[in-house]
């Protein structure tokens, strides 16, 4: 892409986790998908006509090494996915929309946790759209969580805790899925074994 220098970043394991989960999932909700939302729904204008040529995990690699945004971002993207679809149970993840979920929640989730980002325009060109299509599309995401942007430390380390035991897990027992998790306190768990997670997470070691 013009403008933008080819470099070398280790992928970090909360971005590795992610896309894993993203794919599985949408690849099971190709497998049964239904009747597309209303065309007046929020997430129809997520609905692409052709599957992107990219694959879930390079979109989330490429978002990684062009957005410059914290790793917090990502964990904050994967609530927000989560938040959309609570709220919205007709909607699913497929291959038809997944890539714009993706790069909407992430624009969402630096401009509330990450001081310095880009810009709608530079998230475009990142993300393969343009300008408008960006702006459209971070409306209705937002309406579609009921601009609900705030993010506990407690829903934070859970999410954390969630992914981290995605990493490790070579078999998934159930259908993959986006997880809700409470937001009280677990009493057994203690905030040393919060912290390990997130490091676990964000590190991939």
């Amino acid at each position: 892409m013009a403008g933008m220098v080819e470099e070398y970043h280790a992928v970090p394991g909360v971005v590795s986790v992610l896309s894993t989960i993203l794919e599985r999932l949408g690849e099971r909700n190709d497998a049964v998908r239904g009747r597309p939302v209303a065309p007046h729904h929020c997430a129809s204008a997520f609905h692409g006509l052709t599957k992107p040529s990219i694959s879930v995990r390079c979109y989330l690699e490429r978002i990684f090494r062009y957005a410059g945004c914290s790793l917090s971002c990502y964990v904050a993207a994967y609530i927000y996915l989560d938040r959309f679809l609570r709220r919205h149970p007709a909607v699913s993840l497929h291959s038809l929309n997944v890539h714009r979920f993706l790069i909407t929640s992430v624009l969402a989730a630096v401009k509330f946790v990450d001081d310095l980002h880009y810009n709608n325009a530079y998230f475009a060109k990142v993300g393969g759209i343009n300008l408008v299509e960006m702006n459209y599309l971070e409306v209705d995401f937002l309406f579609g969580i009921g601009f609900e942007l705030n993010i506990t430390p407690v829903m934070f380390t859970a999410y954390c805790s969630i992914l981290q035991r995605e990493m490790y897990l070579e078999s998934p027992p159930s259908p993959p899925r986006l997880h809700s998790c409470s937001t009280e306190e677990d009493p057994s768990s203690s905030c040393q074994q919060k912290q390990v997670a997130v490091h676990l997470v964000f590190s991939g070691t």
